[in-house]
């Protein structure tokens, strides 16, 4: 009775999902009818696309000949041949169109998140310029330098901001549940929840679990601490998809799924329509490291091993060295302005010094300005039952010991300014893990002792995901992604996004 409930219920929510479709969430599920939320979105960016691009080379075309045209120059054989920078011009707008589409950057299995649409626009845009020079090179065409030179930059600057305010569009109809895959999970009670409450985290990522079938006879109304329907009969999948108005199947686990049942599930499944996606028993890894290779019909997932030497060592050093140097000589009016204050408001140093551990598990003498009072560790043990942060960070919103300059500085982050000089002396990273006290160490699990492999960091993806507002357990997850997958690329994601968070003030205290 209990699993006729569930799916009396889940059929009730699947007459609910038609109804959002015809608000968005998916254009139709009528038969015979295909066009999708990815395909709608797909068309939109087309749009888009040709829309910038006719602005960005014609504008070029106008700004370096006039409103008057003009011909392309040809050398050899073909000099009598004449052809209008307009014909060219429309020429570069269809190629580039076209070249876009044909390196899939349009794909709905890059848009939303990370950096591969960006890459694909990107590589297509480059090839397109090579195509161009290997063109006029072979057939001696005097094409106009400037006019090159000002509109491939000028149009992919343009095309990656056109894409980038799409995405932010489609963050927030994703947190909406709108222009998401609806996902019907198919595995272990245990891993079907565990992938739930992950893609709950990230909603931008366009995954919207909409219910669960457990194979093994799982008998409940929901997922346990979720609100997602359970299925038991993993035999009628598509009347298990039809009743929630899922479009993918994400398989958790195969435990219960033999090879051959497997591959009737994907048979099952109607093509162009309906996916399906295998989710291994892998977490917190980094896509540059995985790679897919079929090995006689066999998807096997290579995982590369992070490594912390080498070429991408000494150029994140340079990164920091060069970084931390620029920024002191920059700030150093506001620095020298920050300390007068410090100094002129109360009593004490203007530096606050503290041991910390770092790369390898070394000390080190982590540098900030003083925003407590002069006696604020000896006022610790008395404040720690009213910790507001997690199980082994203290972290206390409105704490006494903070002096009225110094909330000021902490709420803009500027308190850490001083770290910059640990930066430049090679004890910090401007990337990296929080750098943790002794006694917080003390405390570590021995999985959370891998944060020491690199150097902490000013900030980190523990800054720019909320900070003091996060748990311990949160905090370790990000530390230790960042350690296993850390990139220049991701680095400097990150100290972009920190410029955001600092600005917004969440969760700094």
């Amino acid at each position: 009775m209990r699993a006729q409930r569930g799916i009396n219920h889940c059929c009730a929510g699947g007459n609910m999902s038609k109804t959002e479709a015809s608000a968005g969430l998916a254009d139709t599920t009528r038969p015979g009818v295909h066009r999708t939320w990815r395909d709608t979105y797909a068309t939109r960016l087309a749009v888009t696309d040709f829309l910038v691009l006719i602005w960005v080379v014609f504008g070029v075309q106008i700004a370096w000949f006039g409103v008057t045209t003009s011909d392309i120059q040809f050398r050899g054989r073909f000099n009598e041949v004449a052809v209008s920078y307009t014909v060219f011009s429309v020429s570069i707008i269809a190629a580039w169109m076209l070249i876009l589409g044909i390196y899939g950057s349009r794909g709905y299995r890059v848009l939303g998140t990370g950096p591969q649409e960006y890459k694909q626009v990107a590589d297509a845009t480059v090839r397109l310029f090579g195509l161009v020079a290997i063109i006029s090179f072979l057939f001696h065409v005097d094409i106009a330098r400037g006019y090159i030179l000002m509109a491939f930059p000028i149009g992919l600057g343009v095309l990656m901001l056109s894409r980038w305010m799409w995405r932010q569009w489609l963050g927030v109809q994703r947190l909406g549940g709108r222009f998401s895959s609806r996902v019907l999970l198919v595995g272990s009670e245990a891993s079907a929840t565990h992938l739930a409450r992950e893609l709950a985290r990230q909603p931008a990522a366009g995954y919207l679990v909409v219910g669960a079938c457990i194979p093994s006879g799982f008998i409940a109304d929901y997922l346990p601490g979720t609100r997602i329907p359970v299925f038991s009969n993993v035999q009628k999948l598509q009347a298990a998809m039809a009743a929630v108005n899922a479009d993918t199947v994400v398989v958790t686990s195969s435990d219960e799924l033999p090879p051959d049942r497997m591959r009737e599930l994907s048979w099952s499944l109607e093509p162009g329509r309906q996916h399906l996606v295998v989710a291994p028993s892998l977490t917190d890894i980094g896509g540059p490291r995985i790679h897919t290779r079929p090995v006689a019909g066999l998807p096997l997932i290579h995982v590369e091993t992070p490594r912390y030497e080498g070429m991408k060592l000494y150029t994140k050093r340079g990164f920091d060295l060069l970084g931390s140097s620029l920024l002191i000589l920059c700030l150093s009016p506001f620095l020298a302005i920050i300390a007068i204050a410090i100094r002129l408001s109360t009593p004490g140093s203007v530096l606050f010094r503290q041991d910390r551990v770092g790369i390898n598990g070394h000390h080190f003498n982590m540098l900030k300005f003083r925003s407590m009072v002069t006696d604020a560790e000896a006022q610790l043990a008395e404040l720690q039952d009213l910790s507001e942060g997690n199980a082994v960070m203290f972290k206390m919103k409105d704490d006494p010991r903070i002096t009225p300059i110094g909330k000021f500085l902490r709420r803009f982050s500027l308190d850490e300014l001083p770290q910059l000089f640990n930066v430049f002396g090679g004890t910090m990273s401007l990337v990296g893990p929080r750098p943790p006290l002794e006694r917080e160490v003390s405390e570590y699990e021995n999985h959370v002792h891998r944060r020491f492999l690199v150097k902490p960091g000013i900030t980190g993806l523990w800054q720019v995901s909320g900070r003091s507002n996060l748990s311990w357990e949160d905090t370790v997850r990000l530390d230790l992604y960042y350690v296993e997958n850390w990139s220049m690329t991701g680095d400097i994601t990150i100290l972009w996004r920190t410029a955001k968070a600092v600005l917004a003030r969440e969760g700094a205290y």
